[in-house]
């Protein structure tokens, strides 16, 4: 596996794939991995002849009060895990090379409007999708992949980048990825070790709300999105410990509001956002569709 730190040597490793007309899959990450990561490794050496996966904690998406500094760092476990996964180039820059006007700050921002980008994790993370939106648009340019590769834990990140690229043209198809889950079912994530043993213990109960949907519709077709909503945020208030920060039930990919029937609606999201002390955990289930 080949390591690279800055956008220039990176840019001759990219010569070289080019030149001998291999394709790319990309896997940008923002570090501490576990295995939904490498399962995205997995099925990008599946469909491409090289993988690069990139680790970049972008300050950029992160607000004032959140945890930049606190977010878990691991750079030399995060090497062994991509060597093992059979990671072909690792793409590690700092923060002055992706943001080289200092500061970890961007006079250029892309943002994604509309409510693909204001609603769930954008209402109550003010910026955050704009930080996302421009730090990915810069990696695609900087490792031209032909395929990236996002997990459907963080759904409204993929829809947020799957508008982006097709409003701006880009020639990357976006893989959407299931969700690896914990035997107890938590999603697995980076802030998980955050956790203290019993906020451990209680936090699958985020899964169990969702699955708990399908015996509420089924008891009451008519259910409507509010709801569900207040089905959803009752359980989760319910639990030791957790703060409820939204349970939403949207369109999805748009996340436009349902009119009517949840049952009757088509392809949609019932999201979740909670609080365990300082520690923000995200799940979710998409319906009328193979639940990836």
């Amino acid at each position: 596996m080949e390591v690279f730190r800055t956008i220039a040597s990176y840019k001759q490793y990219l010569n070289e794939v080019e030149n001998e007309g291999r394709s790319i899959g990309f896997v940008p990450t923002m570090g501490y991995l576990h295995a939904g990561h490498l399962s995205l490794v997995e099925r990008a050496k599946r469909e491409n002849d090289v993988v690069v996966m990139s680790v970049f904690v972008n300050p950029l998406q992160f607000g004032p009060n959140e945890d930049f500094e606190r977010y878990p760092r691991d750079e030399t476990r995060d090497l062994a895990l991509m060597e093992s996964a059979g990671v072909d180039a690792a793409f590690l820059p700092t923060v002055d090379e992706m943001y080289p006007g200092g500061g970890g700050t961007s006079k250029t921002i892309v943002t994604v409007g509309g409510t693909v980008a204001e609603r769930l994790c954008g209402a109550s993370r003010p910026g955050h999708f704009d930080g996302v939106a421009t730090v990915v648009s810069k990696l695609f340019h900087i490792v031209e992949p032909r395929r990236a590769y996002f997990g459907l834990k963080d759904a409204q990140q993929v829809a947020v980048i799957e508008t982006f690229v097709r409003d701006l043209n880009l020639p990357v198809e976006i893989v959407p990825c299931e969700t690896l889950r914990e035997p107890d079912g938590l999603a697995m994530s980076s802030r998980n070790v955050y956790l203290t043993p019993e906020q451990r213990k209680n936090a699958p109960a985020l899964r169990r709300s969702l699955l708990a949907i399908d015996e509420w519709l089924a008891a009451a077709p008519e259910t409507t999105a509010p709801e569900l909503e207040r089905k959803l945020a009752d359980a989760i208030r319910a639990v030791p410990g957790a703060e409820l920060d939204y349970a939403q039930v949207l369109a999805y990919p748009s996340l436009e509001p349902i009119e009517g029937p949840v049952a009757e609606a088509g392809r949609f999201i019932a999201a979740l956002a909670v609080k365990f002390g300082g520690t923000r955990l995200i799940d979710n289930r998409l319906f009328h569709e193979n639940e990836r």
